[in-house]
């Protein structure tokens, strides 16, 4: 079967375009987009449809990103296609934002889609997405969390903005597209990025496909069919969770939920797991909760109806089970911490709670401190200024580590720290004038902080503690 051929017809098969469609294509100029805009520029008649294209410089690569850009606009003119453009500051973004860099790209390219679609009327945004790209991604899924959304890989047609994503080459692979493209005399650009080991698609993409494609050359195309069946069977059993799920659990406030033992134990743990996922959906108002440690660790509190028992979940909600219900609620305890606002004094001991002790002065003071659990630290004041408070977490609080390229999310340290839930939101952090985190107090401290005197630390810190606060401060 031709490219062209296989292509129509999984297009046919999957229902993907109707008469008088108008589709926007995301092109980078790629041999796998380029391969797109050609496809429905030669059937662009006989499929009856309106043809845009988007392209985006997420100006990462300087003069070749603009070339690329260039690339696309001219091809496009050339075959009369309607394009549209931007150039977007990715690197700025970054360093105001920070974060990953694919994932900041994908959020600012499919804004920009999506503000087309609206605005033109395109009922369909069409990527190059191809069956190489599905077996990456479910491969990285099992590697990654072994999640089932994960392992169900990108679906064929999605609702997206005011209509949907098709994906018309799955039914096809790379180098099916490349050979395409080159019986069409059609150029593309290659980007460099490509070729490095950099990101784990690429280690996936260059060592781990071409291993299994040696035992089997439709190793792709499996993985197609099994992403297809995998979604097909979930997509019905979530619809009979959803069925289930108002008889089994009830609502009682925007985070508060009960959930009756027995009923949901009658349910086949197929439908058991996803009636949960459906529960932390809601509590969490995301649909990005499919862990199935925390799954496992629910059913696991609704295996017994005897007795009582707690669970403590992310963001301070807890399960607790009494007999025949778990009742799932926030922990209005620790949503209220009772640590307050804090001022330190300078160049003076200030006594915190739980016996903690803190000093913050000039490094050319005299300070009587020789205590077996007394940690000492230097800064610079320019660096770190005044005044400095004491306060519990807030959301989107972040610490800059040594040996980090990005600051971390305290909410992350105490994890990796493994501090108990019940601690987490009463620990005290020291904020300095600008409201940011020098310490998070017995655990860990800025990397503008040294254990040793460097040139231009006019300042010192001390911090005293000999109760469950104290750890190895690094």
């Amino acid at each position: 079967m031709s490219f062209e051929l296989k292509v129509q017809k999984y297009i046919k098969e999957q229902q993907l375009i109707d008469k008088g469609d108008r589709l926007l294509i995301a092109c980078s100029g790629g041999v796998d987009s380029m391969g797109l805009v050609h496809f429905f520029k030669n059937f662009k008649q006989n499929l009856e449809i309106e043809l845009f294209v988007a392209h985006v410089d997420h100006m990462l690569r300087g003069e070749t990103s603009r070339e690329d850009r260039q690339f696309v606009e001219d091809f496009c003119h050339q075959h009369d296609i309607p394009v549209f453009s931007t150039s977007i500051p990715i690197p700025k973004l970054l360093q105001e934002e920070g974060g990953n860099s694919q994932a900041l790209c994908r959020r600012e390219r499919y804004g920009y889609f999506k503000e087309l679609m609206e605005e033109y009327q395109i009922q369909k945004l069409v990527t190059a997405h191809h069956a190489d790209d599905q077996l990456e991604s479910i491969l990285m899924a099992l590697t990654k969390a072994g999640t089932l959304s994960g392992m169900k890989g990108m679906y064929t047609k999605r609702d997206f903005s005011i209509g949907s994503i098709i994906r018309p080459f799955l039914s096809v692979t790379k180098e099916e597209i490349r050979e395409y493209l080159e019986e069409n005399g059609g150029g593309y650009r290659e980007d460099a990025s490509n070729d490095k080991d950099d990101y784990t698609r690429n280690r996936f993409r260059h060592h781990v496909v071409p291993l299994l494609k040696k035992e089997n050359n439709f190793v792709s195309s499996h993985a197609v069919q099994f992403a297809q069946t995998l979604q097909q069977d979930d997509d019905f059993l979530k619809t009979l969770a959803w069925e289930r799920f108002p008889h089994i659990a009830r609502q009682n406030g925007s985070r508060s939920f009960t959930v009756k033992i027995p009923l949901l134990q009658k349910e086949p743990v197929a439908l058991q797991r996803r009636i949960i996922l459906i529960l932390l959906n809601y509590l969490y108002q995301s649909n990005n909760n499919e862990s199935y440690r925390m799954i496992s660790s629910i059913l696991n509190l609704c295996s017994t109806v005897h007795g009582s028992a707690t669970l403590h979940l992310p963001e301070q909600i807890i399960a607790k089970r009494f007999y025949e219900e778990i009742e799932f609620t926030e922990d209005r305890k620790t949503i209220h911490p009772s640590i307050g606002l804090q001022q330190v004094c300078l160049d003076g001991w200030t006594q915190l709670q739980n016996g903690l002790r803190l000093y913050i002065g000039e490094a050319s003071n005299v300070v009587h401190a020789q205590e077996h659990h007394t940690k000492k630290f230097y800064f610079n004041s320019q660096c770190i200024p005044a005044p400095f408070f004491i306060r519990a977490r807030r959301k989107g609080d972040r610490i800059s580590l040594k040996g980090m390229d990005q600051p971390k999310r305290v909410s992350r340290l105490f994890i990796d720290e493994k501090i108990p839930l019940e601690l987490r939101a009463n620990w005290p952090l020291l904020v300095d004038g600008k409201d940011e985190v020098v310490a998070v107090l017995g655990l860990r401290v800025s990397n503008k902080l040294s254990t040793h005197q460097q040139d231009g630390d006019d300042s010192i810190l001390l911090f005293s503690s000999k109760n469950s606060y104290d750890s190895s401060l690094n």
